[in-house]
């Protein structure tokens, strides 16, 4: 039984009344995965806007595996000490990892980040030496399309991100950098220019999705519109 945990910032964590892309994503692997499979995790809320926590278990639909390792203000700086005691206690055997604009935002510049991401990994490994990653650059975000600075910052990042996927790549731990979603739009994909709405929700969960599959031939080609 492969054990999935979803990894990530406020584009992960959901907040309160959403799907999130790790419903989608559980869809998926429900309909396109051919064995047995569970989604884990230390933690299984939504962030609640009204009270500034992650408190709320107010899913647009709570009837689904809401395990996961994600955190409202939490980036690649937080999550690279918690990884290897969630991989360990979870058993995860595949993380799914959407982080880095937190830490560019609020943290870290992008050499900093790029070391954490290299700190993550080993400490994924130390707890489980054959555990699968994929990762996923920064997307499109609004502060990026005003901000040239930042723009840049997260264009370095993602830079390096690749640079250390295939540097820590290895056959036993294999690391898969996915592809951004093409097509994604801040104007069309979000609700306030960052966090995604449910057509975002499913072009985030189509990007580990088809990583998986042409890399590892796990599962099938993502189809939204089989369970939208």
């Amino acid at each position: 039984m492969l054990r999935f945990m979803p990894v990530g910032d406020s584009q992960t964590i959901g907040s309160a009344g959403e799907h999130t892309w790790r419903y989608r994503m559980w869809q998926h692997l429900r309909a396109a995965y051919g064995g047995p499979f569970r989604i884990v995790g230390p933690r299984e809320t939504l962030y609640d806007k009204a009270t500034d926590a992650p408190d709320s278990y107010e899913y647009a639909d709570p009837d689904f595996p809401r395990a996961h390792l994600a955190g409202w203000g939490e980036g690649w700086l937080h999550m690279a000490p918690l990884i290897g005691e969630a991989v360990r206690t979870c058993r995860a055997d595949v993380l799914l990892v959407a982080l880095g604009l937190i830490d560019l935002g609020f943290y870290t510049n992008a050499p900093q980040t790029a070391e954490n991401v290299r700190s993550f990994v080993a400490e994924a490994r130390t707890a489980n030496p054959r555990i699968r990653m994929i990762v996923l650059p920064v997307i499109p975000n609004v502060r990026a399309e005003s901000d040239t600075a930042f723009a840049a910052e997260v264009a370095s990042f993602n830079e390096l991100l690749a640079k250390a996927v295939a540097d820590l790549d290895e056959p036993q731990s294999p690391l898969l950098l996915a592809s951004p979603p093409p097509s994604y739009d801040t104007d069309f994909d979000t609700y306030d220019g960052t966090h995604p709405n449910a057509s975002g929700e499913h072009k985030i969960a189509e990007a580990f999705a088809e990583a998986m599959y042409q890399a590892w031939d796990v599962g099938e080609p993502y189809a939204a519109a089989d369970f939208a």
